[in-house]
This record gives C-alpha cells, sequence and structure tokens, in this order.
C-alpha cells in the first residue's frame, strides 16, 4: 500500500459488520407500513427510492449491487440459483437454453446462473447503452424503473432464436410485469415452447401469478419460476405517499459533502487477453467463460501486487472490488479470485455503482446508509448531463478500494474533482484502477478452431480420436537433441516451444517391439477394460474420453473401443495438449466446455511417472472447477491416482515408441509465433513415416484380447470398488530419496517407470538406469537401448518400479525442469 505507513484495517470499522443484528429493513417497515414474509429477510432489506412510480426498494444482501457482500457470497446465491434451473429443465434441456439477464442489477447474475446450469448457448444481457455498429434485436420496458428501455444487442442474434428454452434472470420478481414484457417482445420475435424465470427473490401477488400464467397460455408456452425464497411483501394503500413524504422530510437536509480526497490513487493494468468480451451485453458463452478463467489467477496476481497486502498476521485490512453498472460478472470474478488468493488475509468485498437514485440513512435498521453521488462518465455528450451512485461505500471502513470500469467509462469525468476517484480517495487509502476493454463485436468475428480427423491428421480412423489442435507439419520445428538443448540452456527456450528429431527404431529395436506387444496384449487388455469399467461405474454413464496427447491418445482410443466392443457405447474421444510450465490448452477446455458438459470429461493418460503431469493437470484445472482434475490412467505405479487399470509397472510397448504408435503425431507444440490467443495447440503430421507406422497394429493387437479378458475385467473392477484407492505418491518419495542418494538435487532429471525410462533413453541425455532386480523380459528393450547409448545399468533391491532413467545431472542438454526450462 502507498500513501500511508502500514494497514490500519478500518480504524472506523463498519457500521455493517457491527450492527449485523440489527434488519436492515426495520426502518422502513416501521415508517411505511411495508411488512415482509420471514423467509425474505435473509436476502432482502429496505430502503426508500427516489422514484414517483414506487417508493420502496427491496435491497438485497447477496447480489453486490446496493450492499458490499463477500465474493463468495455473491457467486453462491448465483450457482444455487442456477442449480435449481438445471434441476428443474434437466442437463440435457439446460444445455441448449439460453440465458437473459436484466441490466443493470442481474448481468453478473445472468452469467453466473448461465455458467453453473451448463448452457452451451450461453448467455446475454439487456444494455442501456447503446454500442455504434451493432444491430439492436429489440427491446423492451422495465415500467416501474427509473431508466426503463432496455436493449439486446448479442453479436449473434441466432443466440435468441435456438430451439431451446430461454432463461430470463431478475435479482427480483416483484410484479412480473418486465417479464411478461420482455417474453411477449421476444416471442413475438422467436416463437419458443418454454421459458424460465429464476429470481433471487419472488415476491409476487396472487393476481401477480396469475397474469403470469395468462401470458404464457395466451402465447401458448409454458413458463416456470424458480427462485431461492418467495413470500409476500405487504403495502399500505397510501404508500406512494407515505413515501414520497418521508423521502422529502429525510431528503430536506443537504447531502454530505463528498469526503475529502486523502488516498492515493494508482492505475493497475490487469492483462485483460485479447478480444475477450467484458461481460454478456452481446454475449457470453463457455469458451468467453473458460478464457476469463484462465487469465484470472495472474490478473488477481497484478491486482494483490499492487495492494501490496501484508504477509504477517493481524487484523486483515478491507478491501472493496467496486464494478461499474452493468460491468458486474468481471469484477466479481476477479474480487473472488483475489478472496481466494488472499485466503483470509484481507477482508474482500463486492458491489457496484447504479444509476438508482435511492435515499441514504445513516441507521442501522436501513440498508442504504452512505451514498457517493457522482457525475456519468460513460454516457455519450449528448445525453446530457446525468448522475450516478456507489452505495455503502463512504463510512466502510475500507482500506483499499479497486473501481474496475470499462474503457468507455475511462474518461476525464471519471478522474474530474468530484467524479467517482475523486470520491474514492476520500473514502479510503488507496485506490486502484483497473480498466476493462470495453468489447465491440467485430463485424467479422474469428470462427473458433474446429477439432482435426484422420487421415488428413493422423493415421487413425476419424472416429477413433478428434484432435484439438493445430496442423503444424509445414513448419520446421526439429532439432537435434543438442541443439533444443543447448538453446534452451542458453536464452530459456520452452521444450514445447520446438520438436526432437523423430527416432527411428533399428530393426532389432522393432523386433523387440514385436515381441513385447504379443507378450503383453492380454495385459493390457485387462487394463485398458478395467479402467474403462471403472470410469464408466463411477464417472457416469456417458464420460467425454480426452486424452493427454500424445502418450494417453493410445489408450483413449482403446478405451473407446472398450466401451464399444463391451456396451455399445460410441463415447467421444478428444486428444488435447498439455504442457509442462504453461498448463493445459485453454482453447481445447473451451471447445470441450462449448460442446459437452465439464463434469463428464475424464482426463487420460498413459502412465504416472512420479505424478508430475498430474500435478500439472490439476494445478492447470483449478481455474475451471467444473472439470475434474483427477486423470484416468492405464499403469499407476506410482500411486499418483485413483482411477486406473493397474498399478504394476510394466512395459506398454506404445511406450517404446514415438510417433509411430501415436498416430504418426508428433509432441504438442507451444510457441506465440504459431499458436494465437485463438488457435489449439499444435503438432505435426508425419505422413512420410506412414511405411514404418504401426499405430493400428498396436491398438488392433490388444483390442483382439478384450473377449479373453472380459471375465477377469469385472472381477477387477469389484476388487477395485472396494478398495483403499488413495494416492500414496510412494513413487515421488521414492523419487526424492533417490535424488538425495545420487547428490542430483533436481528430482526432474529421475524419471520413474518403465515408460518413462524408455523416454529417456530415446529422447534425452541420459546418464543411467536404475532396474528392480530381477524384473525380466520387461526391461529387454531397456537394456537394448541403453546400450545403444552407452548408459550402465544399475540393479537394485528397494524400488517401488520396475525401473528408473536419471537425466544426466551435469551435462544436463537433454534436461528440463518442472517449468520445462533447463534444469540448473
Amino acid at each position: 500500500m502507498r500513501g500511508r505507513s502500514g494497514w490500519a484495517a478500518g480504524a472506523a470499522g463498519s457500521a455493517w459488520d457491527t450492527d449485523a443484528a440489527v434488519w436492515p429493513g426495520d426502518w422502513v417497515s416501521e415508517r411505511l407500513g411495508v411488512r415482509l414474509d420471514e423467509g425474505l429477510r435473509g436476502l432482502l432489506g429496505l430502503a426508500l427510492r427516489r422514484n414517483p412510480k414506487r417508493a420502496h426498494l427491496l435491497v438485497s444482501t447477496v447480489l453486490g449491487k446496493h450492499v458490499p457482500q463477500r465474493p463468495a457470497a455473491v457467486l453462491g446465491a448465483g450457482r444455487r440459483l442456477g442449480e435449481q434451473v438445471r434441476a428443474l429443465l434437466g442437463a440435457d434441456e439446460a444445455a441448449r437454453s439460453a440465458v437473459l439477464g436484466f441490466a443493470e442489477t442481474a448481468t453478473g447474475l445472468g452469467l453466473t446462473v448461465a455458467h453453473t446450469m451448463g448452457s452451451r448457448v450461453g448467455a446475454l444481457h439487456s444494455t442501456r447503452r447503446a454500442v455504434q455498429g451493432v444491430g439492436r434485436f429489440g427491446g423492451f420496458e422495465e415500467e416501474h424503473s427509473h431508466a426503463t428501455s432496455h436493449l439486446l444487442l448479442p453479436q449473434d442474434p441466432g443466440q435468441l432464436r435456438t430451439g431451446g428454452p430461454l432463461v430470463l434472470v431478475d435479482d427480483e420478481l416483484s410484479t412480473g410485469r418486465t417479464v411478461r414484457n420482455t417474453i411477449a417482445a421476444l416471442h413475438a420475435a422467436a416463437p419458443r415452447a418454454r421459458y424460465v424465470v429464476a429470481a433471487l427473490v419472488d415476491t409476487r401477488a396472487e393476481a401477480d401469478v396469475a397474469a403470469l400464467e395468462k401470458c404464457a397460455a395466451d402465447l401458448g408456452a409454458r413458463v416456470d419460476v424458480v427462485a431461492l425464497a418467495s413470500g409476500g411483501v405487504e403495502l399500505p394503500d397510501d404508500v406512494l405517499a407515505r413515501g414520497r413524504a418521508l423521502v422529502e422530510t429525510h431528503g430536506e437536509a443537504p447531502a454530505a459533502p463528498p469526503p475529502p480526497a486523502g488516498g492515493t490513487l494508482e492505475r493497475v493494468e490487469l492483462g485483460w487477453p485479447a478480444e475477450l468480451p467484458d461481460g454478456g451485453r452481446h454475449g457470453f458463452g463457455p469458451r468467453e467463460q473458460i478464457r476469463l478463467q484462465a487469465a484470472l489467477p495472474a490478473m488477481a496476481e497484478r491486482v494483490c501486487s499492487a495492494l501490496a497486502l501484508p504477509k504477517a498476521s493481524g487484523e486483515p485490512p478491507r478491501v472493496l472490488f467496486l464494478g461499474n453498472e452493468e460491468l458486474m460478472y468481471a469484477p466479481l470474478l476477479l474480487a473472488r479470485a483475489v478472496e481466494e488468493r488472499t485466503a483470509g488475509r484481507a477482508e474482500i468485498r463486492f458491489s457496484t455503482t447504479t444509476r438508482s437514485p435511492v435515499l441514504a440513512v445513516d441507521d442501522p435498521g436501513y440498508a442504504i446508509r452512505t451514498a457517493l453521488r457522482f457525475p456519468a462518465h460513460d454516457t455519450p455528450p449528448q445525453a446530457g448531463a446525468q448522475e450516478r451512485y456507489a452505495y455503502n461505500v463512504a463510512g466502510g471502513g475500507y482500506d483499499a478500494v479497486v473501481a474496475v470500469v470499462d474503457s468507455e467509462g475511462d474518461t476525464p469525468a471519471l478522474h474530474a474533482p468530484g467524479g467517482l476517484l475523486d470520491q474514492l480517495t476520500g473514502c479510503a487509502p488507496t485506490v486502484l484502477l483497473a480498466v476493462v476493454p470495453a468489447h465491440v463485436p467485430s463485424p467479422q468475428p474469428p470462427s473458433p478452431p474446429t477439432p482435426l480427423y484422420g487421415p488428413g491428421f493422423s493415421s487413425y480412423a476419424p472416429q477413433d480420436v478428434a484432435w484439438l489442435l493445430r496442423d503444424l507439419s509445414d513448419v520446421d520445428l526439429e532439432a537435434p537433441t543438442e541443439e533444443r538443448e543447448e538453446a534452451i540452456q542458453a536464452g530459456g527456450a520452452h521444450y514445447a516451444e520446438s520438436l526432437p528429431v523423430e527416432y527411428q527404431p533399428s530393426a532389432a529395436y522393432q523386433r523387440l517391439f514385436h515381441s513385447a506387444l504379443e507378450t503383453s496384449a492380454e495385459r493390457l487388455a485387462r487394463a485398458v477394460g478395467t479402467v474403462t469399467e471403472t470410469v464408466l461405474a463411477e464417472r457416469g454413464p456417458r464420460p467425454v474420453l480426452v486424452s493427454l496427447a500424445r502418450a494417453g491418445t493410445p489408450v483413449g482410443v482403446l478405451m473407446r473401443r472398450w466401451a464399444l466392443h463391451t456396451q455399445g457405447l460410441e463415447l467421444p474421444h478428444y486428444a488435447v495438449s498439455i504442457v509442462r510450465g504453461r498448463g493445459i490448452d485453454v482453447g481445447a477446455l473451451a471447445h470441450l466446455a462449448a460442446h459437452h458438459d465439464p463434469a463428464d470429461v475424464v482426463f487420460v493418460d498413459g502412465w504416472t511417472g512420479k505424478g508430475a503431469i498430474t500435478r500439472e493437470l490439476a494445478q492447470a484445472l483449478a481455474a475451471h472447477p467444473r472439470f475434474n482434475p483427477e486423470p484416468a490412467v492405464l499403469a499407476d505405479p506410482g500411486s499418483c491416482v485413483r482411477t486406473y487399470g493397474t498399478r504394476e509397472d510394466f512395459l506398454i510397448p506404445s511406450a517404446c515408441l514415438n510417433s509411430t504408435v501415436s498416430g504418426l503425431i508428433s509432441r504438442t507444440v507451444l510457441r506465440a509465433d504459431l499458436v494465437g490467443p485463438h488457435d489449439f495447440h499444435g503438432a505435426k503430421f508425419y505422413r512420410h513415416l506412414a511405411g514404418n507406422d504401426l499405430s493400428q497394429l498396436f491398438v488392433d493387437t490388444v483390442a483382439e484380447r478384450f473377449a479373453d479378458v472380459r471375465e477377469g475385467v469385472l472381477r477387477d473392477v469389484a476388487a477395485l470398488a472396494a478398495a483403499d484407492r488413495t494416492p500414496t505418491w510412494e513413487g515421488w518419495r521414492a523419487v526424492e530419496h533417490i535424488s538425495e542418494e545420487y547428490g542430483i538435487g533436481d528430482v526432474n532429471l529421475i524419471k520413474p517407470g518403465v515408460g518413462e525410462t524408455t523416454r529417456v533413453l530415446l529422447r534425452r541425455v541420459p546418464w543411467r538406469v536404475l532396474a528392480r532386480r530381477g524384473a525380466g523380459a520387461d526391461l529387454d528393450h531397456v537394456r537394448l537401448l541403453a546400450r545403444q547409448r552407452g548408459v550402465p545399468v544399475e540393479e537394485t533391491d528397494d524400488l517401488p518400479y520396475t525401473c528408473v532413467g536419471i537425466i544426466h545431472p551435469r551435462y544436463t542438454r537433454g534436461a528440463t525442469g518442472a517449468d520445462g526450462k533447463a534444469a540448473r
């Protein structure tokens, strides 16, 4: 923090915290005669509008609009509402539903509901901001509002013309008049059979319920309503007159002058992803959600660095994230990311500015205690002077405020004396300004990437696997191992920026592969069946297999074939890239989320070594909680996962070769000049190696054994279901012991297991191989490769793996660390 000596954690405290025992509706209830059913009081307070059309204002305590609230609570309320919609519609109908949130209060709520319910169509919110060059789909009126007109500006009008249900989201359903107007207008433009209205609270009277039912009957459509809480609001007959009198009485006193500016103002660059929409004004779907989630950790880190939050224990500072009118969703998720990152070291709150004029009364029983009034800073000049508000900020005891606006609002009026930023610096010692680029749809938006299939890309049949990769076959990427590692060490290059020259096995090595395949085919088939049946039993009846290219891809092909052979199931199977130190391909995740329920996705790999990729996957998916980070693997000798076919460390023949047993596909490539923000990671298809391709032979040979192992698979699955499969990470501990015993000092140079040892001998600069005494034929190919590379093989008795390969710890041209760069 700058401009003060340390954090004071809001010496004045927060009135809303200290008076939590008082319901923030008592003041209005006593004076205006408004009564709320008990079930509503946990989600609502009361205030008085400065609006002749309606006297009272139901103030949500979980919306994050007028009342600062914990980001987790705001998101939690939206997610509970989304879960109700999904339960009502069912997963399939929810996936094909479009979502419309009402401005300005339900812009973030609508996107939260859409994401939670699993909509693949995505969400749109109405807006009061016209955007030049964007055509209007339509509009409707909110008759009781201070700003009545709503516009619909979808980038893709087809989003509102789908045949699925339309879910309309608002913070409250009071009379239902706005909903009826909206449904009537949209139904006239694009009729559909079903609508769902989702609100945090439903306070309609019986006549209003009947009016919505009549509207549905007149249109010949079904309209359902879900809400977190429902109940009645009792109003006296003279509520408008009494409300005006109260506003006149308590509004006669001159407004408190804005607090004098005393804090510091600093701009923080978020690093917002290029071309990512700032919200749902023009549409926001699963692809955008995935990109935003992937970017949040880095953006949160930039904000935390600018705040300079204390690391020592003590009274946590209070930080308010303040969104801007319709810009609610991105600031909310950013606030939540900081809340998670600080883990109790700061009290994070979230609210937004608003157009709603509300009377402020500094009383514990009133929901709007203080008000900042400032000139609008995002309206066109022809709109004239307008006023905006931020409630319950002054007097909140905040040590810092992070104001988040879009670039349309980053105007001189925002920075002027008396403007929002000027007033915020009087409320907190530190104010940060974060500007999100206002999204204007391109007339020709880039098309999302599409999967690649064989035989155009890979030697697998098109139904075997869809590759979520970019074809870089015509790009020169290969270099000898020594040159690649010299580049890595000299300039910090990443291993995924180039490719090794594909190893071409000798005739003797190929004979060894065929012998190993014949010997282990039945054991492989049994492991394939066991892991597939376990997935079907525990991860749902229709999983989406997503193999980690490329070692996981032959296993994914075999799992798909097992499901088809034994269950008659046509399981989708994709191959995606994951890069050590860079994470999983976000574009691939976006494609998966746009076409499938992320909860159905099962990531597949060939085997675990010490579990580095398992950890990488978990870390990469931490920002995408709807994906399950637990992979399914054929063999788990390191005890790193719960879902596996076996924990034996034996020769999986596909580990013996490179592209010629993996559909002729290279390792994946991630380089900024080749892979753009909307591209999948890249790879090459080695068509010229077709004469040496063994990919189909491998999967066909294993699949031919399926019928023979069926009974054994059923026994194995039953045994696993009853077993404690909690990962022990025994392999990781063994690697740490080897590192210490041999004085290596870097566990990334130690590659445990038959598969990883094979890779060391094929691709790296090996130092030695440790082999379990008496391992036998499983290591014939390892011994052959070791002789060819001049590498000693040491036998040992206390090894949890069949063998371990060690990269040369001093001559490290073949060694890369956990971040994919040269080990030091």
